[in-house]
């Protein structure tokens, strides 16, 4: 199940949502150009849970500014791509509702709330994350909050056959966190060797379904929280 778009109109243009997509994919572009080596870039610059939880500024990047910088790097094309995506289709409709400014305060605060969740969970952990991901979590669940009956197109797989649908918001995105606790729930003690942080994930989620009412204009809650 691939969503590729929303029907859910927007009255403002998404600056915030498209600069964040385009300093995403230039950060890509330096990753594969830079003479440094992924795994370099990842170590210096990854936010690792053993130093954000043990709050280690002997490193030559101080964790918490690590948790900044990795949200904007990213593991591979398809890394990239999904969570581009994904920001695309939701990112626009809740920068609408809350402002640039705001969006951009919940954003990155989605983030953090992300990285430290999956270091929480992952204390001695000294594998890097990098990625969107968590940060995209939180958009994700302000938008389930706010638009949950709104129609996403969606790409169904049968086999060798597809089919393009419109599904309400709740079971996309619903469909979408099921997959992310499942996975973390099975993964719980595995991540020491790579893979996907899906306690971030969760932690953005939870970040985003929370926090968002706080960001909203009075009016506009009132309105959506009346549609919901």
């Amino acid at each position: 199940m691939i969503p590729y778009k929303d029907d859910n109109p927007t009255q403002t243009f998404p600056f915030v949502t498209i600069g964040l997509i385009v300093i995403n994919c230039l950060v890509f572009i330096w990753e594969l150009t830079s003479p440094i080596s992924e795994r370099e870039i990842a170590y210096f610059y990854g936010a690792i849970p053993y130093n954000l939880i043990s709050f280690d500024t002997s490193q030559p990047m101080h964790p918490v500014i690590t948790v900044f910088i990795s949200m904007f790097l990213h593991g591979g094309f398809l890394h990239l791509a999904g969570n581009m995506l994904y920001l695309w289709i939701f990112g626009n409709n809740i920068e609408d509702s809350i402002g640039h400014f705001r969006f951009i305060l919940f954003y990155l605060f989605s983030g953090i709330v992300a990285a430290y969740t999956h270091a929480i969970t992952e204390p001695y952990s000294t594998i890097p994350m990098i990625g969107a991901s968590g940060a995209v979590s939180g958009v994700l669940g302000a938008y389930l909050l706010l638009f949950p009956h709104a129609r996403v197109y969606t790409i169904l797989f049968f086999g060798f056959f597809w089919q393009i649908v419109r599904i309400p918001a709740i079971i996309v995105i619903g469909f979408w966190i099921l997959i992310q606790i499942i996975n973390g729930i099975l993964s719980k003690g595995m991540l020491n060797h790579g893979g996907v942080a899906w306690f971030a994930h969760i932690g953005g989620f939870m970040a985003g379904i929370l926090t968002i009412k706080f960001y909203l204009p009075k009016k506009r809650y009132r309105r959506s929280y009346l549609k919901f």
